[in-house]
């Protein structure tokens, strides 16, 4: 292992914000090309954002808008926030966050530990609806006696912050050999930035907007113009329905469209051949610099972005169920309720229990992977089911009541469905009852739920 000099002692978290280390992708294909990953996963709030965060809040204090006990206001999908949270918490300010409702439980938990605000807005409705999350930070500021917007999608100090740390850092690393530089846009600041910058010292390099499907960025790129279509995409931080007021295209030379399914692919395989674990939009970013890269008929080198670290999104990138509850996985589908099952009993996905294990066994199981209802399986055979109701009604009144084996609490009257039966069969099930067991060729396969069902009609909308 090769012994690296020791960082000097730092004195505030704030001043580990920056600085962060640049990765060569080594065991992916990019065809002729070299690709470099910035790891702006290491900032201490853990993305690309404590940069613009900083720049903000500090460009505040010197306008004035800030000052000792004052509130920090933004519309945000997420890191922006976490980075305006995190500063805020360690300068005294009340930070009040208006987030759209498809941010990740992870990032969600971190920002109320750090005793943030939230207030949760719809990310189905278009800029000039109320309850549009922008709309919703601007009604709170004219509310709140000396409120500062920070306004990210108009700032700005969020372009300079990466015209003035992140882009020359990337030049310096690179010992000022770049071709091309790849960012997505949320608020614009980094593609505006970072390509600012770099046309100002390098005639040769070229800036590429990666940009998730159903966003309107690419467009506007490749076509001058663009209409949004009421498009949505899963990968969050990146991605717009309008131009912000801070995106400079005119630094933009190309652009590439990546479908969320290739993103959330590039992630799986960023982790498993280089073992980075990324966050959402970082699999759009990488997709496109490969995608760019293996177009090119001769040798570049291109640089890209770890825009934030995939602890943020434990729950939804790199968790099975959510994947195939958005589409979002690899199976074979066979068209009919097999499909609608999310972990397979015949492949060991299942939490299940044996009819010798306690009560407490089935309710440690239950919690830890939030359900309500377990399947009682012995020797790969489905004997019964233990349901939460089942375990509160012999707990009550029964002291000992978790130390009993499921055998003499679990139900054995069990709702058997064939995975050939119909949706309309399902659905008579759960009209009545919280789950159904799914048979194929006599053999236990997965439990369905509303949920389950939910989700798949969900898909066709």
């Amino acid at each position: 292992m090769k012994q690296l000099p020791l960082p000097d002692i730092n004195h505030s978290l704030l001043e580990m914000v920056g600085n962060t280390p640049l990765l060569e992708i080594k065991n992916i294909d990019v065809g002729l090309c070299s690709l470099f990953v910035k790891m702006e996963s290491q900032n201490p709030g853990g993305s690309i954002k404590d940069r613009v965060a900083m720049s903000i809040i500090e460009q505040a204090e010197r306008d004035g808008l800030l000052s000792d006990g004052g509130t920090i206001v933004e519309a945000t999908a997420g890191n922006t926030g976490l980075g305006l949270a995190l500063i805020g918490v360690l300068k005294g300010y009340r930070v009040i966050l208006v987030i759209p409702d498809k941010m990740s439980q992870e990032k969600i938990l971190h920002l109320k530990a750090l005793g943030t605000e939230i207030i949760f807005t719809r990310s189905d409705v278009s800029i000039e609806h109320p309850e549009y999350y922008h709309n919703v930070a601007e009604k709170i500021v004219k509310e709140t006696p000396g409120a500062f917007y920070a306004n990210q999608f108009g700032n700005p100090a969020n372009v300079l912050a990466h015209e003035k740390t992140t882009g020359p850092e990337i030049w310096e690393q690179m010992e000022h050999d770049i071709d091309a530089f790849v960012a997505g846009v949320g608020s614009g600041g980094t593609l505006t930035g970072v390509g600012k910058f770099l046309k100002s010292v390098s005639s040769k390099t070229k800036i590429v907007a990666a940009d998730p499907a159903g966003s309107i960025i690419y467009d506007a790129v490749k076509k001058g113009s663009f209409e949004y279509k009421g498009g949505s995409w899963l990968v969050e931080g990146i991605g717009e329905d309008f131009i912000p007021d801070i995106l400079d295209l005119s630094y933009v030379d190309d652009a590439v469209t990546i479908h969320d399914s290739v993103a959330f692919e590039t992630l799986d395989i960023l982790l498993k051949k280089e073992g980075i674990l990324a966050g959402s939009s970082a699999g759009t970013l990488v997709a496109g610099a490969i995608e760019w890269c293996r177009a090119q008929t001769e040798p570049k080198r291109v640089v890209t972005l770890i825009c934030d670290t995939g602890n943020k999104y434990l729950s939804k990138a790199f968790d099975d169920a959510w994947l195939t509850n958005n589409g979002l996985d690899k199976r074979n589908l066979k068209n009919d309720l097999s499909d609608l099952i999310v972990m397979r009993a015949d492949q060991g996905q299942v939490v299940s229990v044996k009819e010798d294990d306690t009560v407490a066994t089935a309710y440690n199981r239950m919690r830890n992977s939030n359900i309500s209802q377990l399947p009682v399986i012995e020797e790969g055979d489905i004997v019964g089911v233990i349901q939460e109701k089942d375990i509160l009604k012999n707990c009550l009144n029964n002291k000992k009541g978790f130390s009993d084996q499921i055998s003499n609490v679990m139900s054995k009257e069990i709702n058997l469905l064939d995975s050939k039966a119909s949706i309309d069969e399902l659905s008579k099930i759960l009209e009545n009852e919280n789950f159904a067991m799914i048979m194929e060729n006599n053999t236990f396969i997965g439990l369905l739920t509303k949920v389950d069902l939910l989700a798949f009609l969900k898909k066709d909308i």
